[in-house]
């Protein structure tokens, strides 16, 4: 018998044995109610009834169809280590050599349902707290200098773990008094902002710079240190108060979700409690800040921005922040690092009309502390927007659709969706007798994929959109309505926040030589499916008494995997424009390829099409037309000069840490910013009316104007508009 029959033959055996192990521990004639819950013994065969069954789906029902082995050990290792240590704030280098041994053989923990590294690591990582608690103690009882020059790497692959105590003290030290310096400039800032007379429109902002400004106002600048002080101790002290009282059940879900990320980014285990949240959001009942948030290497990201949601109203909060502290309006700030999402959550969610503030890191490795209005979604904020361009006499006539996402009432409350709202907006262009017509997927991450396909559909005769595989088979969708909604020529614009259906749609308008693709070069790259699956309905043994492990939670696994109708996957590389914006995201890692274990690009068989015939674009002559236009734009020098900021700031991770540094680099961000006349990331850190509303409800004359307004600030829009006047000139 080789090494392979012989590893699946064990595999089998030890399967068999995990669900014989867990039977025993079932004593006879004990009732499910008299056994004791969450302790040791139960979450220990909790956990393995999870493996069993966690390790069978991935097997069975993954994209991959393959078994847990050795790589995938490896990455759900490392994942892990980042995942709780994401800093490099806690385990030392002897724990981590400790925890290496392990680094191949969680797979083997998995196939036996002994479980045993998420404990070790837990064990380890308890040690270390409980010291860093003591010398976090020490360090705010000896003196902070924070005129002295010192400095701070901020990029985890470029920190080793420290060798000592000694040296992880100093790490604590200067993190904290990096913390410090920071809060003492959010003080004074605040303090200026009074002083000042800033306008601030809303009454949840007068009311926390009322109240923050009345504090500070009682201090001179030199007491601000030790309010900044009292605040992040405060805010370590609960850091650490959680994490020393996290409990095995935590750590075993930490565990096996991240044996799902390791598989691939987007398959995940929910525990129940998070079951319960998915199945909140699915059901529509959005509430607070507007966003689909999930944890990664140890932080709250930000994945998708709500059409109609309070921050999609206030236009600071974007796809891919990571979200470090929140604050309730005026209280102090809570460092949600390292907390679990349904605990940051609900920090985030409130009532509606209250005040959160969070503190957030930018892809491009800016902090900005971004002040939010809870809100219900606005409806009708995330439906079609359609308006005809203005122009000049002699000009052409354009259209301009938005399509903020592809959405669908599958619960069947109005029966609205996308396809019909944006065959009505067609027809209404066409009555006007357009020219040409410009569709907006910016910003749009996607949706239902019934309608990236209709909605193709109303620009092309029959025909395929889009290519799906799962199990190594291949499924065309295919546009089978006859007959065109609009014929004319017409732009897609995408950016890097583009995915799912939307690059599915785009793709599709590509390679039928439809439409000019302009925008980021290329779009997010998320080209898969997943699948939702109940673990309580797997359980073995039906009739065998398991339901006291009930709930179990839910396994979210990639099964299909997204091909363009030339072949090409949208996995990982995107739609590529066909001509190419200024970007402020352009040297920032945003896009599935930056993702921990995203699966790769590939290619399968084209699928038989046709070509449109009245493509009139010259990509060629656009793009030299567009190069020299970006060369005398104003706004896209201000573009690309952020962007070139953000590429210095990745690039350059360690930085200084005294008063004087951080003013000095703060300052010189925010005249970048002033500069741009960018309002949403203006240098206020409480904002400045964001959220401010008309005094009625719009009529749908006054919706248009408004966004004829926005469309003609917007430099995209206008180069967009150049180029086509040029084509049909």
């Amino acid at each position: 018998m080789n090494n392979n029959a012989c590893k699946s033959f064990r595999l089998i055996w030890a399967r068999r044995i995990v669900i014989i192990t867990i039977l025993a521990v079932i004593p006879a004639g004990v009732s499910q109610g008299s056994l004791v819950k969450h302790n040791h013994e139960f979450e220990k065969n909790r956990a393995k009834l999870l493996s069993y069954i966690i390790g069978k789906q991935i097997a069975t029902n993954h994209y991959y169809n393959k078994p847990i082995g050795d790589k995938l050990s490896h990455q759900a290792y490392d994942l892990y280590l980042k995942q709780v240590d994401p800093r490099k704030l806690f385990f030392l280098q002897k724990d981590v050599d400790i925890l290496d041994r392990y680094k191949l053989d969680l797979d083997d923990e998995i196939h036996s349902g002994n479980v045993q590294f998420p404990i070790v690591a837990e064990e380890l990582l308890h040690e270390r707290v409980q010291q860093i608690k003591q010398f976090v103690e020490e360090i705010f009882a000896a003196k902070i200098d924070l005129d002295k020059r010192e400095t701070l790497e901020l990029e985890r692959k470029k920190l080793q773990y420290c060798q000592s105590v000694a040296e992880l003290k100093d790490r604590w030290r200067r993190n904290i008094k990096y913390q410090i310096a920071v809060q003492y400039l959010d003080l004074q800032e605040i303090a200026a902002a009074k002083a000042s007379k800033k306008d601030i429109s809303s009454k949840e902002s007068k009311k926390l710079l009322t109240n923050e400004s009345k504090s500070s106002e009682k201090k001179k600048p030199e007491n601000f240190k030790k309010e900044a002080m009292k605040k992040v101790l405060k805010s370590n002290q609960e850091l650490l108060k959680r994490m020393l009282n996290r409990d095995e059940k935590d750590e075993y879900d930490r565990f096996f979700s991240v044996l799902a990320k390791a598989v691939d980014p987007h398959s995940s285990f929910m525990p129940p409690s998070q079951k319960e949240d998915f199945d909140i959001h699915m059901r529509g009942s959005l509430e607070g800040i507007g966003a689909v948030l999930q944890e990664e290497d140890g932080y709250v990201k930000v994945v998708r921005i709500i059409p109609g949601g309070a921050a999609y109203r206030q236009k600071q909060l974007d796809a891919e922040d990571v979200i470090l502290m929140v604050a309730q309006a005026d209280a102090e700030p809570v460092d949600i690092s390292g907390m679990k999402l349904r605990d940051a959550v609900s920090l985030i969610r409130g009532k509606k009309g209250s005040m959160v503030r969070l503190t957030v890191k930018k892809p491009t490795g800016t902090v900005t502390i971004i002040p939010i209005i809870r809100d219900v979604v606005q409806l009708k904020e995330t439906f079609v927007k359609s308006v005809v361009l203005p122009r000049k006499d002699g000009e052409p006539k354009f259209g301009y659709i938005k399509i903020p996402s592809f959405y669908r009432d599958f619960q069947g409350h109005d029966g609205r969706n996308v396809t019909d709202d944006m065959r009505k907006a067609l027809q209404g262009l066409t009555k006007e007798k357009i020219d040409g017509l410009i569709i907006d997927l910016r910003n749009n991450g996607g949706g239902a994929l019934v309608d990236a396909v209709k909605i193709a559909g109303l620009f092309i005769d029959q025909g395929p959109v889009v290519q799906i595989k799962a199990n190594n088979k291949i499924n065309v969708l295919s546009d089978t309505d006859p007959g065109i909604s609009y014929d004319g020529p017409m732009i897609v614009m995408i950016n890097r926040f583009s995915a799912s259906a939307s690059e599915i749609f785009a793709g599709a308008m590509q390679d039928y030589g439809r439409a000019l693709i302009i925008g980021s070069e290329h779009s997010y790259g998320k080209g898969t499916v997943q699948t939702l699956i109940n673990l309580d309905d797997n359980l073995p043994f039906f009739g065998v008494n398991m339901s006291q492990y009930k709930p179990l939670g839910a396994l979210k696994l990639t099964t299909q995997k997204f091909y363009r109708i030339n072949g090409g996957s949208t996995q990982d590389r995107g739609v590529s424009a066909d001509i190419v914006l200024p970007d402020t995201f352009k040297y920032t890692k945003v896009g599935e390829k930056y993702n921990d274990n995203a699966m790769p690009w590939d290619k399968i068989a084209s699928a038989y099409y046709k070509k449109w015939q009245k493509f009139p674009f010259n990509i060629s002559v656009l793009r030299s037309l567009n190069t020299k236009k970006i060369k005398t734009n104003k706004k896209f020098a201000e573009i690309i000069k952020e962007a070139e900021e953000a590429k210095i700031r990745q690039q350059h991770t360690l930085i200084n840490i005294d008063l004087k540094s951080l003013r000095v680099e703060r300052d010189r961000l925010a005249k970048i910013r002033e500069d741009a006349g960018d309002k949403p990331y203006a240098n206020n850190p409480h904002g400045a009316n964001f959220d401010k509303k008309p005094a009625h409800e719009m009529t749908k004359a006054e919706e248009k104007k408004a966004l004829v307004e926005h469309l003609e600030k917007d430099p995209a829009v206008l180069e967009v508009l150049a180029l086509f006047r040029a084509s049909l000139s």
